[in-house]
């Protein structure tokens, strides 16, 4: 997995995901279901297991924005089974920017707008249907990479 750092120069001072608004805002307002408190425990992939894989790649968008890619090995996005019960090699991924959960994600692509100036880590974890976070030999199966947002002079 290889990381990567982009640097975009711009004043963009809001965060706009697929339409969604402000992501801070509209994550930290959302009282139905807070991300920042709720916490599944890590569900551990036994030995013999196929062990999923995932490889978060950021690619530059050509008018604004990043294109995310989200690369997956022994996992498949099931939307159609989220909130159910886990089984083997399946479920969705949660999108976090600078560690506050933005979304899930339910496929291999996701577009983020805009995002203000500084350094933004951008993590991809996946998870099992039932939303418990998916480990191996203790680790979560996650990748990050880093957008740098250069400020405009």
């Amino acid at each position: 997995m290889q990381k990567r750092l982009f640097s975009l120069v711009g004043g963009l001072t809001s965060v706009s995901l697929l339409g969604l608004g402000n992501y801070a805002i509209a994550d930290k307002n959302n009282t139905h279901h807070n991300h920042t408190s709720h916490h599944h425990k890590p569900l551990e992939i036994t030995n013999g297991q196929a062990v999923p894989s995932v490889d978060l790649i950021v690619h530059k968008d050509r008018k604004k924005g990043w294109n995310l890619e989200t690369k997956v090995t022994n996992f498949q996005f099931s939307p159609e089974n989220v909130n159910k019960s886990h089984r083997l090699g399946e479920g969705h991924a949660h999108l976090y920017i600078n560690g506050e959960k933005i979304t899930r994600i339910y496929s291999s692509w996701y577009y983020v707008e805009s995002l203000p100036p500084g350094k933004h880590q951008v993590t991809i974890k996946l998870n099992a249907n039932n939303h418990q976070p998916l480990a191996y030999k203790g680790k979560l199966i996650e990748d990050t990479e880093t957008i740098n947002v250069l400020s405009e002079k």
